[in-house]
């Protein structure tokens, strides 16, 4: 393991091995098994490219060479900021292939949180666009170059700038074919593969160091519960750099069952549409406001989606109705993923019952995942009844990288970690009831954030709805509805709350304001960003409350 990592103690990691779900391989050797199983077989598509299995591994070596030409060494951290590609795929996996470990940035992030993860990443090399929409990620590296001594190469994709090398020159380089030297710097499984970013909604992201071992089972497992096989094919929309989309089971789960991954422009209807049909398509991840507006959208006549086998949900939970709308309109099963870029994953089963697909959030992909549901004393309640849900597993890390405070307050001295969910568990089910802060206070009677929700996307003129928090000097929070209304309706208050009435809930649960919105603001990995809407409505009531 990467020195300032927590791992597996050496008595779990013995199990994990003796009963088979660490397969004591890497990322690259999960995709050199495909390669060699079906060269030919088409492995990644975007627009008008196409890539087999056997370029894409000539690609990867390819360029895992010119990397160890430039000095990139095993244990080396570097911070990777390329769009969704197939150049990021190829990239990826050199990387991976010597043992430097990326931290996966999303394009989203600018100077604060990049220049955060090269000094506490202590990184040797950026990896990142010439431009994407709009954006000059050239100035950017130098403006984090100019202030980070451990910064020593700087890759573009595209035209780089003074001092910068460019990533498509060593893409298409024709060196050597040799790959004996290669083998040197093949990394041990047990190593860290890659650092994800916590999904955290205050502060800086914290650093998740997942090994070869732990992610390999990762996706190989999720695909396994996805139904994931050789004629798998599966749309990435989300930015790749996100758990969800990289390996549950994602793009990497796709290529590890040998199956294609299409790597798509935008998430509008008209593309998704074009590529279920060009492509067909078998299945696509997606989060909460993406199928919402692809629900109330008008789909292009005549696109066939009769290839369409699965439409996962993740990042947040999609309200009982929508699900069922989801397999009445486009003619699919749905499958609600639940997890955490720290490791547990739950997923419903395809064969699931309709109320256990159409409700919950779930249960674990692993035989091995421990789960725990415990009141804040940390005693376990019993089943039907609500507490945070903490878990360890083969594939659930034991602590972040360089944060030893952080670590203490996320994991339990025994190896558990804290999920920071409110859960009720039923017959092995999940039912996730919002986060220990989307919790709404008032004056000590507790609101659950997502069980309103739920009422309110059942009136007929709401398109989607999210329920938080504002400060109240009496009661100390109350509850303020922001609702996208459908297209032409008018709401207010009143309508809203004889609505929830006549569902027969608690008069304290009702929203004490309401702001119709067109969106929500949306984070890079496709969350509402409830945040954003607490300040709003704080800034809009602060001069009354003056």
């Amino acid at each position: 393991m990467l020195e300032q990592c927590t791992a597996w103690p050496e008595e779990f990691a013995r199990r994990y091995r003796e009963q088979d779900y660490w397969a004591n391989i890497t990322l690259h050797d999960m995709l050199a098994d495909s390669i060699r199983a079906a060269p030919e077989r088409t492995a990644l598509v975007r627009g008008e490219r196409r890539f087999s299995y056997a370029q894409l591994g000539e690609a990867i070596d390819r360029l895992a060479r010119s990397l160890i030409d430039l000095g990139f060494r095993p244990r080396d951290r570097v911070v990777f900021q390329l769009p969704n590609s197939i150049e990021f795929v190829i990239a990826l996996f050199a990387l991976l292939r010597i043992g430097v470990i990326p931290v996966l940035a999303l394009p989203a992030h600018r100077r604060a949180e990049i220049f955060h993860f090269v000094a506490h990443a202590e990184a040797v090399g950026y990896f990142v666009p010439d431009f994407w929409r709009g954006y000059d990620y050239r100035k950017l590296a130098a403006d984090i170059s100019a202030g980070a001594p451990s910064l020593r190469r700087v890759l573009v994709l595209g035209e780089p700038d003074t001092n910068q090398i460019s990533l498509t020159d060593l893409l298409a380089g024709h060196g050597s074919r040799d790959t004996s030297r290669l083998g040197d710097f093949s990394p041990s499984p047990d190593e860290v593969a890659l650092m994800l970013l916590s999904g955290g909604t205050t502060g800086l992201p914290k650093m998740i160091p997942r090994t070869h071992n732990d992610y390999v089972y990762n996706c190989r497992q999720s695909g396994t519960i996805a139904g994931f096989n050789a004629d798998t094919v599966f749309l990435a929309l989300l930015p790749m750099a996100h758990n969800y989309t990289l390996g549950c089971p994602g793009v990497l789960g796709a290529l590890a069952w040998g199956g294609t991954a299409v790597i798509a422009p935008d998430a509008s209807i008209e593309t998704v549409s074009r590529l279920i049909e060009a492509e067909r398509v078998s299945v696509i991840s997606a989060t909460v406001p993406l199928i919402v507006n692809w629900l109330n959208a008008k789909s292009p006549q005549h696109c066939d989606f009769s290839s369409l086998r699965v439409l996962m949900n993740g990042g947040a939970k999609l309200a009982p109705e929508l699900r069922r709308r989801v397999e009445r309109q486009f003619g699919c099963a749905f499958q609600e993923s639940y997890g955490t870029g720290e490791g547990l994953l739950n997923m419903t089963r395809l064969d699931d019952p309709a109320e256990i697909r159409f409700t919950s959030s779930g249960r674990p992909i692993s035989p091995a995942d421990e789960i725990r549901i415990v009141d804040e004393n940390s005693n376990d309640v019993a089943d039907g009844e609500a507490g945070e849900l903490i878990c360890r597993g083969p594939y659930t890390i034991r602590g972040y990288y360089k944060a030893p405070e952080k670590t203490r307050a996320a994991f339990t001295d025994d190896g558990f970690y804290r999920m920071g969910d409110v859960v009720r568990r039923v017959d092995g089910n999940l039912y996730v009831e919002g986060r220990l802060k989307d919790i709404i206070n008032r004056g000590g009677e507790k609101i659950s954030c997502e069980e309103v929700e739920n009422h309110i996307l059942s009136h007929p003129k709401v398109r989607n709805a999210c329920l938080v928090a504002m400060p109240d000097p009496m009661f100390g929070e109350k509850a303020c509805a922001f609702v996208i209304p459908v297209d032409g309706a008018t709401l207010d208050l009143d309508e809203i709350n004889s609505f929830l009435l006549s569902r027969e809930i608690a008069k304290f649960k009702l929203p004490e304001r309401l702001r119709l919105v067109r969106e929500f603001p949306i984070s890079p990995a496709g969350k509402i960003l409830r945040r954003e809407l607490r300040r709003l409505v704080s800034d809009e009531i602060a001069p009354a409350r003056a």
